[in-house]
């Protein structure tokens, strides 16, 4: 019976089985391939991570104005809520001295023994000294009704501020959180940004340098960001290597030096502050005087020049008049990127000064560098 019984056959035929071996076979090897070759990440070029660096500041820059604005916010909510505490504090002080005048004014009834007066007239020995004390007695019921009525308005007022304190207090709670968080968008996009250029060798970078101080039209350039701490102190222990070479060269080049037509005294003042301020290191959130931002060093320009501006570059724009470019000043405010992320102050000729970015310094360059979006005269 065993002999007879056929062997068990396999749905496929003999050329398919070799074909799908085959087929296994091929694709074991292609796997095995590209395991050590196909699956790693391709090196980036010099150009894609320049790219992708530029971006990264972009970004980071677009997290610092917001970041500045938060700041802004919260300073104003904190001054708000720190005057609202003041107001109520001096307040509660006037109603505890209310109420302890209300207090003796009690204990002094009770002294008295609350007589009803026709009772006292009757008892009295001498009626003119009575009545003299029952004027008194009236105008201190005056007097007391007058505190009473003050010790109600101040309950009321302490009631209301302390009701616009806790509104105040939960406005700034909720910029400090906004705060903390574009401070960390910005050091992580600064951060991504120096492990990117950290992956350079060393001919790399000299061909990422170059490029940028291409662009910039400047003979010496630094690029590291390294200032990811957030701290914007301001000092030059916060900049790369570099920094002072740049900013020797931006000094002794005289780039954008030659003598400026300001169209007023203000104009002039705040070019004359800027120029001051080339070399000083990027720091995100800075003002000054040891470092700045971009719309840091416009704001602190104009001041030097009698003129208040608002902290971030989407409300500078706003500060005065628009301006076109064929229009454009001495002393204009200029802005750059769609998003109105950074600022420059005019100088003519197609010059800026303005704080780029981490690891290069405040410097003259050419407007035409960025994208342009708009300019705004102040004054």
């Amino acid at each position: 019976m065993a002999a007879h019984r056929k062997s068990k056959q396999s749905p496929l035929g003999g050329s398919a089985v070799r074909t799908a071996a085959t087929l296994a076979l091929a694709s074991a090897a292609t796997a095995t391939l590209f395991e050590g070759s196909g699956h790693a990440d391709p090196r980036p070029t010099t150009a894609q991570v320049k790219a992708e660096v530029d971006r990264l500041y972009e970004e980071a820059e677009v997290a610092t104005e917001r970041y500045n604005g938060a700041k802004e916010k919260a300073d104003q909510a904190r001054t708000a809520f720190d005057r609202l505490r003041d107001e109520a504090a001096r307040r509660t002080e006037r109603l505890n001295t209310a109420r302890e005048g209300l207090g003796a004014m009690a204990a002094a009834q009770y002294r008295s023994g609350g007589l009803d007066p026709a009772v006292q007239l009757a008892l009295t020995s001498d009626p003119d000294q009575y009545l003299e004390r029952a004027a008194l007695a009236e105008k201190a019921g005056e007097r007391q009704a007058a505190a009473v009525t003050s010790v109600r308005r101040e309950l009321a007022a302490i009631r209301q501020l302390r009701g616009e304190s806790a509104g105040k207090l939960t406005t700034l709670r909720g910029h400090e959180t906004e705060l903390r968080r574009q401070k960390a968008a910005v050091v992580g996009k600064l951060a991504e940004a120096r492990r990117l250029l950290d992956r350079l060798t060393d001919e790399e970078r000299a061909r990422y340098e170059a490029a940028v101080a291409a662009r910039n039209g400047s003979g010496t350039s630094t690029t590291r960001a390294d200032n990811t701490s957030g701290t914007a102190r301001g000092t030059a222990g916060s900049t790369t290597s570099g920094s002072s070479a740049t900013a020797r060269a931006d000094r002794s080049s005289g780039a954008g030096r030659a003598s400026v037509n300001a169209p007023n005294s203000r104009a002039a003042a705040a070019i004359s502050f800027a120029r001051a301020q080339l070399g000083k290191p990027y720091v995100w959130g800075a003002t000054g005087p040891s470092a700045y931002d971009c719309s840091g060093l416009t704001q602190a320009a104009w001041r030097a020049a009698g003129v208040t501006l608002p902290r971030t570059t989407y409300t500078q724009i706003n500060a005065g008049q628009r301006v076109s470019r064929s229009q454009l000043a001495p002393g204009d405010l200029v802005f750059f990127y769609s998003g109105i992320s950074h600022v420059g102050l005019y100088i003519g000729g197609g010059q800026m000064i303005h704080a780029p970015r981490p690891g290069a310094p405040v410097r003259v360059a050419p407007i035409d560098e960025m994208p342009f979006a708009g300019a705004t005269r102040i004054g």
